[in-house]
Parts: structure tokens; C-alpha cells; sequence
């Protein structure tokens, strides 16, 4: 794992020292992505350099020092990222001639690129990566980013110059560089909690969207952009071969596909874990790596003293089962609570997934004793895991006929947020949601919708009416959310084709990169092999739900190695108890944000003022949508403002 950075700037051919000083000012903000070692590589005579600092993973040795020169001279490569395909790759490479110097996978990804072109190099690639490759004989610079986006990946174009980075404040750091706020970006932000792709929160950069190779040639007003992956073309794919497994081979071709993806992601030469909740996702890796460890794997978890919050003791169970080396740590609020200041500068740009604090813990842990962490993140996306997706699910089939809505909805909204969690206790299992009024009010805002995207769109969101907040600006549409040419069967896949290609990528996966890297520990996330998804999409709707119970096939292999009565139980998620810490601990500093002058710089502040001391009197739970905005404003006071 590690951090790359680099551009192309025409302004400064033939000026060696002023690309090594841009260069070095871009790496040095990507310290904590790569503390064992960096590089520099320049090409004056074009105005390109390419950065990285390195984590030291595979092939500890100089030998894996980036960027790299492939072995014909041709090629240079900054790499982040690790791929799993070696073992296959290797052999190929070598039979062709290919004398290599190490055993890094970089270099194994450099010289398939060499040897079969950028794009078919990259569709053979298992894992997770963002690189950038210059290709000296045909001057041109390619930029690609891994199938799920379980990399980060930012670029930048003004005048004569493209930039690229790991992280925005990479692009940040370069002379030059637009800073202006992107405001249809801050109303996109209000209504998801994160910036989505590709858009940033500056006017100056976008994301690399999953899948996909740039082209850039020095000079050239326009990049070109290329897809080497996409979900709607796998999910085609998969509808043309559909499973025919019965419900034993379907178990049994899942755990032997599972533990060949865990398998390969146990390739390190530096101490390596796992984290472990306790609930079926990291369960299943967890147990997956065990059976394939002669000794314990380290596992670590965390754990909030606050009742419905602590899921420390369901993971010890398992990891005392499985056997490993487990560590937990109980993390008091005042613990939690010092990582927020932290998170503008770990994130970059707004973001608003409180998840981000455990994380965050969980990670710096684990960095105390492993290099590497595996996680059982992309689950639910991608074995349809999710609560929300039942009672979405239920709740679309009747709102898309139902009458007299906006009686309905007044009705709902008459009762308060506190009574609708009580009436939740005698609900069934499925329904069992946390903030269970919080969401009914939600609902409310859901009933007059038309369409199943416009629905689950407004059903996720943390502000139901960005343009109320933000009245002078018309917020983006979103072509994710646009559903008619994906195929798909029911509201279910719906939910999980918009999910895979916006929240896990822009909110889940941004989360794990970067609270781990914080930290400088790398994440991976053997759930989200895309030949794990391809299979997933094969298989009927039933195996992945069944009598109400999410994600039954993972539920099945896992029922192999840890008894389910370890692993079942209601969803709980990765949170923190944000509503009770914004009306104690956490009033004073949540106040003076949200009563700051600069808050009418964006926003309508009498909104957000009502929804603070709605949810001070405790008859409203409003903390997602005050979280989103105090996150902008924490992230307004570290980068706004410079």
C-alpha cells in the first residue's frame, strides 16, 4: 500500500528542479500512506515527474523501490495497491523473456503491461490499484483505478498541466491548484453525507470513477477516459450465464471461491490480521483464514461501554472459537471523541459516515501489532446484507400504489420519534432497524415518489431537500441512480446495483482507505474479489434472502466453521452513539458550529438551527443530517479557510 502523486506540466520543461520541488511538496502530504521509503522519478525534457511513498509490503528490498522503470526501459509505473494475480502472471511474463529483479507485484503488473497493453494487463489483474504508467515511446500517460474503487484515485486539468493523487491533498499542495468549492458538490454532500463521484468538493478535480483507464497526452485540452470493467456489464454477463447450482454445490463453490480470495490476500512479507466485529462478514474471513494459517491470526476489535453500541463480546466469542490471537480494546466517548479533529485532515473533503471514529480506532490498534488487515467490508453490497433493503423493499411495494399519501404521511409524523422506537420492540426481527423513528420520519418524505431510484434515493438521504438548504443551487443528478439499463430483476438488485456504484466506492471504501492509512496499516477486502461479485450475480435472489434472513449463502459457509448461534443476531452496524454525545459531550463544540457566522456562507441557517434544537429536546433524532453539516463546517476551518 501506498500513496502516488505526479503531473505533467508543460510550463516546466527543461526545469529539473522545479518538477523535483512540486513533486516533493505533492509526496510529502502522502507520508502517512507510505512511511518506509519514496521516489521521485522526472522527465524534464516532457515536464513529468512521478511520486510515490511507499508502505513496504511485498518484497521488502530495493528492488521494490517506485516508481519503476520496466525492464525494456520504456515503461515507468507509481503504484498503489496490491494485486493477487502474481502467481498466474509470472510464469507468462516469464517464458516471454522477462528477467525480473525482484518479486514485488509492481513489477509484475509493470512488465504484464509492457508485454500485453495497459488494458488487457489490467483485466487480468485480482485486487485492488491505482497507478499511473508513462509510456516514454508514445507519450502518453495512463491513469487507472481498480474495478471497485477500493483505491482512491483524484486528477486534476488546468491550462498546460494534469495532476494526479491518492488523496486531494496531494493535488492540494500544488502551486496553482483550484481551491473553489464546488457548490452543486456541497448540495450532493447535504443529501448523502459524502461527495459522490465523480465530483469533488473543489471545482478543480474529480475521482477516477471504478473501472476505468484515463489517457492523457501532454498538451491535449481533453483526456481520454476508457472502461476496462463495469458492473452493468458483469451483471449482464452473469444474467446470461445464470446459476444452476442447487443449494449445496452453491455453498460449497462459494467457500472454495471465498477461501481462494482470502487465501491470495494473505500474501505479505510483514506481520498480518484481521479485524473482527463479530458479525457474519468478518466472520466468514476471519474463519477462511484460520483454515488456512498453521498458527492463530491476530484479530482486533473494539468496543463502547454504551448498551447497543458493543459488539466486543460477539467477536471474542468467535475469534475464541476459531482460536486466534485476539486483541480488544473498550474505547471510552472521550477516546472517540479525539479522533474528530482529526478527520478533516485524514479525509480531505467532507464526509459525514461516523463509522469513520471506530474505524479509525480499530485500525490504530491494529497498526500496533500488524502491518496488514484484512476486513469483511462489501458484504452487503454484494450479497444483498443490508436491513435497509428488506424494508425498502416492503416499503416500495406499497408506496408506489398507495393513496391518500399525504394523509399518510401527516399520520406518521404525529407521532414522535421516541414512540415509533418503542412500537419498534414488537416489530418482527427484520423491521428491528436502530433509529427506527428516525427512519419513519424519513418515510414520510418518501410517499409521493414514482420510480424505485428516485425512492431508495431519497430513502438514504441525510437531508430529503438539499435545495431547502441550499436554494440558489440545483443539485447534480446522480447516473448511477439511472436504473433502466442495468436489467435488473427487482427493487432488491436495484438497491445493490445503485449501492455497489456509489455508496460502497464513495463512502465505505473511502472510510477503510483512509482511516486505515491514517495510520499507515493497509485494508483489504477479499468480499469484493470481482470474480466473487460476477458469481454473486449469478445466483438467484433466494440464496441470497431467504425467510427474511440476509445474505443466507454467507450465513451457510460460515455456518461451517462457527456455530450460528455465535453470529446470530440483529444487524448493529459500526457506529458510535452520536445522538446522546451531540446533547452532552459533544454540545458545546456542535454548537458553535452550527451558530458560526460562516454557516449563511452556503446554507440557510434557520433549517439547520431548528433541527439542532429539535434534536436537543430529544423528540427527534437529527443526529445524521446535523453530523453532515458539522463535518463541512469542521472541514471548512481546516482547508476552506487556507
Amino acid at each position: 500500500m501506498c500513496g502516488i502523486a505526479g503531473f505533467i506540466d508543460l510550463r516546466l520543461q527543461n526545469h529539473e528542479a522545479d518538477l523535483r520541488h512540486h513533486a516533493a511538496l505533492m509526496n510529502d502530504t502522502l507520508l502517512h500512506r507510505g512511511p518506509d521509503d519514496q521516489g521521485i522519478w522526472v522527465d524534464s525534457s516532457v515536464g513529468i515527474t512521478l511520486a510515490q511513498r511507499r508502505l513496504s509490503i511485498v518484497d521488502l528490498s530495493p528492488a521494490g523501490h517506485q516508481p519503476m522503470v520496466s525492464s525494456c526501459g520504456r515503461w515507468i509505473m507509481t503504484y498503489n495497491g496490491e494485486t493477487y494475480s502474481n502467481q498466474e502472471l509470472r510464469p507468462l511474463l516469464e517464458a516471454r523473456g522477462v528477467k525480473f529483479r525482484g518479486h514485488s507485484d509492481t513489477e509484475v503488473m509493470l512488465e504484464a503491461c509492457a508485454a500485453f497493453g495497459v488494458k488487457q494487463a489490467t483485466k487480468q489483474f485480482i485486487g485492488m490499484f491505482a497507478f499511473a504508467l508513462w509510456d516514454r515511446e508514445e507519450q502518453v500517460l495512463y491513469v487507472v483505478r481498480d474495478r471497485l474503487g477500493i483505491k482512491p484515485l483524484y486528477w486534476a486539468q488546468m491550462d498546460k498541466t494534469f495532476l494526479f493523487a491518492s488523496e486531494l491533498k496531494a493535488l492540494y499542495a500544488y502551486p496553482g491548484f483550484n481551491k473553489q468549492v464546488n457548490s452543486e458538490a456541497v448540495s450532493s454532500y447535504l443529501r448523502y453525507g459524502y461527495v459522490p463521484a465523480p465530483m469533488t468538493i473543489y471545482k478543480g478535480a474529480q475521482k477516477l470513477a471504478p473501472g476505468t483507464i484515463l489517457k492523457y497526452r501532454p498538451g491535449e485540452s481533453s483526456v481520454e477516459l476508457e472502461s476496462f470493467w463495469s458492473l452493468e456489464q458483469t451483471v449482464a454477463e452473469s444474467r446470461a450465464n445464470p446459476s444452476r447450482l442447487n443449494e449445496e454445490e452453491a455453498i460449497a463453490e462459494l467457500d472454495a471461491l471465498l477461501t481462494d480470495a482470502v487465501g491470495r490476500r494473505m500474501m505479505a512479507d510483514v506481520p498480518l490480521g484481521a479485524l473482527l466485529s463479530g458479525g457474519i462478514d468478518s466472520s466468514v474471513v476471519v474463519a477462511l483464514m484460520q483454515k488456512q494459517s498453521t498458527r492463530p491470526i491476530q484479530t482486533f476489535t473494539i468496543g463502547f461501554s454504551e448498551q447497543g453500541y458493543d459488539e466486543a463480546p460477539y467477536a471474542k466469542a468467535v475469534a475464541k472459537h476459531l482460536g486466534t490471537d485476539h486483541t480488544e480494546l473498550y474505547v471510552t466517548a472521550a477516546q472517540a471523541q479525539s479522533v474528530i479533529p482529526k478527520l478533516p485532515q485524514m479525509f480531505d473533503e467532507p464526509f459525514a459516515d461516523s463509522s469513520q471514529i471506530p474505524t479509525f480506532l480499530v485500525s490504530e490498534l491494529a497498526r500496533k501489532s500488524v502491518t496488514v488487515a484484512l476486513s469483511g467490508d462489501g458484504g452487503d453490497e454484494i450479497f444483498a446484507g443490508y436491513n435497509r433493503y428488506l424494508l425498502a423493499n416492503r416499503l416500495w411495494k406499497y408506496v408506489k400504489y398507495l393513496p391518500c399519501s399525504g394523509l399518510v404521511a401527516k399520520g406518521i409524523t404525529n407521532v414522535s420519534v421516541a414512540k415509533w422506537d418503542k412500537i419498534s420492540h414488537s416489530l418482527p426481527p427484520f423491521l428491528k432497524l436502530a433509529r427506527f423513528g428516525d427512519r419513519m420520519h424519513k418515510l414520510a418524505n418518501l410517499l409521493d415518489k414514482k420510480s424505485m431510484d428516485e425512492f431508495y434515493q431519497h430513502f438514504i438521504s441525510q437531508w430529503q431537500n438539499p435545495n431547502q438548504l441550499m436554494p440558489n443551487i440545483l443539485e447534480p443528478h446522480l447516473p448511477q441512480f439511472n436504473l433502466k439499463s442495468a436489467n435488473l430483476k427487482n427493487s432488491i438488485e436495484q438497491m445493490q446495483f445503485i449501492d455497489t456504484l456509489t455508496y460502497l466506492p464513495d463512502d465505505i471504501l473511502a472510510k477503510v482507505d483512509r482511516a486505515s492509512m491514517a495510520v499507515s496499516l493497509e485494508s483489504r477486502v477479499p468480499l469484493l474479489d470481482h470474480r466473487v461479485i460476477a458469481w454473486a450475480w449469478q445466483q438467484p435472489m433466494h440464496y441470497k434472502i431467504k425467510q427474511n434472513k440476509t445474505k443466507w449463502l454467507l450465513r451457510q459457509v460460515l455456518a461451517k466453521y462457527v456455530p450460528p448461534n455465535l453470529t446470530e443476531r440483529p444487524k448493529m452496524g459500526f457506529g458510535i452513539p452520536l445522538d446522546s454525545w451531540l446533547r452532552g459531550s459533544l454540545k458545546d463544540w456542535a454548537g458553535d458550529l452550527l451558530h458560526s457566522d460562516s454557516l449563511k456562507d452556503y446554507f440557510e441557517p434557520a433549517l439547520i438551527r431548528k433541527a439542532w434544537d429539535q434534536h436537543q429536546t430529544g423528540h427527534y433524532n437529527f443526529q445524521s443530517s446535523l453530523w453532515v453539516i458539522l463535518m463541512f463546517q469542521a472541514w471548512r476551518e481546516k482547508w476552506d479557510k487556507q
